[in-house]
C-alpha cells in the first residue's frame, strides 16, 4: 500500500525547497504540505495493519481519510500552478513512439506503449537502448494537459531545486528550451534527465551503468522535442 501513495508524494515533497516564493508557489507548497500530512496518516495506518496482519476498521478509516486528503491536496496543487490548456484526449502512443531516436553505437529495442483512461486519461511510450552493460530507458508521457499529472512536476520545476548527495546530486536544469531536472549517482553510474515539454508532455531518460549524465542529455537532444511540443 505504501507504493500507492509514494509516487504521488515523492514529486510533490520537493516543493519545500523553494525560496523567493511567489503567491502561487506558496499556495502550491501549502497544498504539497497537505498531501505530505495525508500520506503520513496513510502510511501509519498501513504500518499498523501490517503489524496486526490484517487491516482493522480503524485502519481502513484512516486510510480512507488519507486518500481523500491526498486527492484534495493534489487538486489544490493543480489549481495553484494553473495551466494554459484544458484537458484534451492524449495522443496515441504509437505517435509518441515515432519520436524515439536512433542512437549511434546503441542497440534500440522494440518500443512499447499504452493509453489509459482511468483514473485520468494519459498515454505513454517507452523504449530501451543498450550498449555492452549500459542501459538507457526513454519514456514519453502525454498528460493531455491534465493538471493532476502535471502539478507535482510544475511545483518542483519552479523551486530552483538543488541538492548534493553522498554519491552525486539532484538539481533542476534546462533540456533544450524546456524546463527539466536531473539526478546522478557517480558510484552506480546511474541517473535520469527529465523534461516537461510544452507544459503537457513528460519526457524521461534513465541510465544505468552509463559514463556520465551527458549521455542522457544526448538522448533527449536527439529526440525531436520541438516536434513533440507541436503535437495535438
Amino acid at each position: 500500500m505504501r507504493a500507492t501513495w509514494c509516487l504521488a508524494v515523492a514529486a510533490i515533497v520537493l516543493a519545500g525547497a523553494a525560496c523567493g516564493k511567489s503567491e502561487e508557489q506558496r499556495q502550491a507548497e501549502a497544498a504539497a504540505e497537505q498531501v505530505k500530512q495525508a500520506a503520513a496518516t496513510f502510511d501509519e495506518a498501513a504500518r499498523q495493519a501490517a503489524e496486526e496482519g490484517e487491516e482493522s476498521e480503524a485502519g481502513d478509516a484512516d486510510i480512507a481519510k488519507g486518500l481523500e486528503a491526498m486527492a484534495q491536496g493534489l487538486a489544490s496543487a493543480a489549481s495553484a500552478v494553473g495551466g494554459d490548456g484544458k484537458p484534451v484526449d492524449p495522443i496515441a502512443f504509437k505517435q509518441l513512439q515515432l519520436l524515439f531516436p536512433n542512437m549511434p553505437g546503441w542497440r534500440r529495442g522494440k518500443p512499447t506503449g499504452e493509453k489509459l483512461t482511468s483514473p485520468v486519461a494519459y498515454s505513454q511510450a517507452e523504449v530501451q537502448y543498450s550498449r555492452g552493460d549500459s542501459e538507457i530507458e526513454l519514456k514519453i508521457v502525454d498528460s493531455g494537459f491534465h493538471q493532476l499529472l502535471l502539478a507535482p512536476y510544475s511545483v518542483f520545476l519552479t523551486s530552483g531545486y538543488e541538492r548534493e548527495t553522498k554519491n552525486g546530486y539532484e538539481k533542476s536544469t534546462k533540456v533544450g528550451s524546456e524546463p527539466g531536472w536531473e539526478k546522478w549517482n557517480a558510484d552506480a553510474r546511474s541517473g535520469e534527465v527529465n523534461a516537461v515539454v510544452g507544459k503537457r508532455f513528460l519526457v524521461q531518460a534513465t541510465g544505468r551503468r552509463v559514463d556520465d549524465i551527458a549521455v542522457l542529455h544526448d538522448v533527449l537532444d536527439k529526440a525531436d522535442l520541438a516536434k513533440l511540443a507541436a503535437m495535438k
